[in-house]
């Protein structure tokens, strides 16, 4: 089950990888990012597969949206200094222990 949520890790680490270079890839116009943002999602998607045959597809697509869009936020704010009202980031938070949640009760479902 480590392996499972490992893989979910990696996969949630590339679709974010590649979400953060939609920007730089300025509409697809610089080769070297674009290339890499579509072997991120590539990556993100050929992971999944792997653990959708572990998990509730319906788990798998909550924790990996839910955790790409947290990531995604904080990240966003970093580097490219978007803000976020106090509204949001507690909703972010609020997805974070929905997570959390669905993910605590999954074992004791199946």
């Amino acid at each position: 089950m480590l392996k499972t949520y490992l893989f979910l890790v990696g996969a949630i680490f590339c679709e974010v990888a590649g979400t953060m270079l939609l920007p730089v890839s300025q509409n697809f116009t610089k080769f070297l990012p674009t290339l890499a943002l579509a072997v991120f999602y590539l990556t993100a998607f050929y992971l999944l597969t792997f653990v959708v045959n572990k998990l509730p597809i319906a788990i798998v697509y909550a924790t990996w949206s839910g955790l790409g869009i947290f990531t995604i936020a904080i990240l966003g704010y970093i580097f490219f200094k978007q803000s976020l009202a106090w509204q949001a980031i507690v909703g972010l938070f609020l997805i974070v222990i929905g997570v959390i949640l669905v993910n605590s009760f999954t074992g004791k479902i199946s």
